[in-house]
């Protein structure tokens, strides 16, 4: 766990610091300038798409696992088991859109 919360602090760091990069280089004249706030919000979008796609990924392995159980004591609640997996896809769908309103910002 240790090191899975350094590589996090590194990757975090890694990323803050391209972003600062990009946002010292020199414009030409009439170009959009590109701050720190635009990459925040870039990685605001990211993060949202990857935390809605673990949860997702997370919750359908649960459902997934306890649906072959049922169906295998009970195979007429398949449909029933279906609408279950299908529940958390709505997470990562939550996720683009959130993505989509902050690119939106930007």
């Amino acid at each position: 766990m240790k090191k899975l919360s350094s590589v996090v602090a590194v990757a975090t760091l890694v990323l803050l610091g391209a972003s600062a990069a990009c946002a010292a280089e020199a414009a030409p004249e009439g170009a959009r300038t590109i701050t720190m706030a635009h990459g925040l919000l870039g990685l605001a979008a990211a993060l949202a798409v990857a935390f809605g796609a673990v949860g997702t990924a997370w919750a359908m392995s649960r459902i997934g696992a306890a649906a072959a159980g049922a169906m295998a004591e009970r195979p007429e609640i398949g449909g029933q088991m279906l609408i279950f997996l299908v529940l958390p896809e709505t997470m990562i769908i939550f996720g683009f859109l959130v993505a989509f309103f902050i690119l939106g910002k930007i």
